[in-house]
């Protein structure tokens, strides 16, 4: 066996694979899920590992969590490839491909700094997806349309 037909990561019994992430963007997709370290699961990186679709890719696994639907469907503006991997019992029990939801709310802030969403007086910030096609963005409170890298910014 060649060097590069390894396992670079191990399989995971239980838990959650999230496969096929544009190379570059793991820790981003860590932070849009919220995922730190600080709960205790055992989180695998892999970063711009070799893919037989795309060039490379990022890999990460979350052992003993399990991703809902509406997490995983934050992350369709930042890794719309990225499919998800339910695993049980070492198997794949579930697999779901990322959809854009109607909305994401809470995740990102509104750039205008003049948005309500932004005041001392906590507003959960919500950004409308207007066109799912194009992937045009608004915010819901200032009507700002908003581009995808300003709101990862």
């Amino acid at each position: 066996m060649s060097d590069s037909s390894q396992l670079l990561v191990r399989r995971i019994k239980e838990g959650t694979v999230i496969d096929h992430i544009e190379s570059g963007k793991a820790l981003t997709v860590l932070r849009i899920l919220n995922i730190t370290g600080a709960e205790g699961n055992v989180i695998t990186v892999a970063l711009n590992v070799p893919s037989s679709k795309h060039a490379k890719k990022d890999i990460i696994k979350v052992e003993d969590r399990f991703l809902k639907k509406d997490e995983t469907d934050k992350l369709a503006l930042i890794a719309p490839t990225a499919t998800i991997n339910i695993i049980s019992d070492y198997k794949i029990v579930e697999k779901r491909r990322i959809q854009l939801p109607d909305a994401i709310i809470g995740i990102f802030r509104c750039p205008n700094l003049k948005c309500v969403t932004n005041s001392d007086d906590y507003i959960r910030p919500s950004i409308d997806i207007i066109d799912k096609q194009n992937i045009v963005l608004k915010c819901r409170y200032c009507a700002r349309v908003v581009g995808i890298n300003e709101l990862l910014s």
